[in-house]
């Protein structure tokens, strides 16, 4: 099963004229998440109370100066930022220099794996709207259907760019992804997204996935993955 079609888009299997346009993709659907989490980051009470003490502690140490207790704060703020910027931007570096170094090795070329793109048409032209990507994995290590494992489909990738979301391309995309997996007999689909990706968390628990594990494993160092506070959440559907 390679393409799906409804009214306004044509799910088919990735095609390498489609890099480009994939690659920008990517890159934009994976580090509009850094404001999210900074903002998330700076509610959690921690942050809130050592703002306000690194602050006062400006305060004090700049002899009752308003601008030394702004400097001492916006400094930690920066840091949260920071933090916040280096793990979405690790996870993209990662991922352009690991899965997406060649897309055609590394999903088309293992049955149990493949790359969709939603394509559509605007003013004549088509463009790409939308990515999603499986892989054959098993206890999160990737293998070959030829290996006799049982595998789980791991959803690499699910992006869809700004304007046609709320559309309903998101589901289409999981549907394609959860009737391929079901083709290639896996017991399940998995797939980890990061705590600020709400609306990624409602669809996929609108598509029957439920919460089975949190963790704050990131590509970035602990320390870091620490103070962003991003917990990475893994949702399993079974087939």
């Amino acid at each position: 099963m390679s393409q799906k079609t409804n009214m306004q888009y044509l799910i088919r299997s990735y095609r390498p004229t489609d890099k480009s346009a994939v690659i920008s993709l990517l890159r934009l659907g994976i580090l509009e998440h850094i404001y999210p989490a900074f903002f998330k980051a700076m509610m959690n009470t921690d942050h809130i109370g050592v703002t306000l003490s690194i602050s006062v502690a400006g305060y004090v140490l700049g002899g009752s100066s308003y601008l030394q207790a702004l400097l001492f704060g916006g400094a930690w703020i920066s840091l949260i930022y920071y933090c916040c910027y280096d793990v979405y931007s690790s996870y993209l570096k990662r991922s352009l220099n690991v899965e997406m170094s060649d897309i055609q090795a590394n999903f088309l070329d293992n049955p149990a794996s493949n790359f969709w793109v939603a394509e559509m048409d605007v003013n004549g032209t088509s463009k790409v709207a939308g990515l999603l990507a499986v892989v054959g994995v098993q206890n999160g290590v990737l293998c070959n259907r030829n290996d006799g494992c049982e595998q789980a489909g791991g959803i690499f990738q699910l992006i869809v760019s700004s304007p046609q979301r709320r559309n309903g391309l998101g589901i289409q995309l999981v549907e394609t992804a959860v009737e391929f997996c079901k083709e290639q007999g896996f017991s399940r689909v998995v797939v980890e997204i990061s705590l600020p990706q709400t609306a990624a968390l409602s669809l996929f628990r609108k598509l029957g996935f439920t919460v089975t594990s949190t963790n704050n494993n990131t590509p970035s160092n602990p320390w870091v993955s620490k103070l962003a506070r991003i917990d990475m959440i893994r949702m399993e559907k079974y087939l």
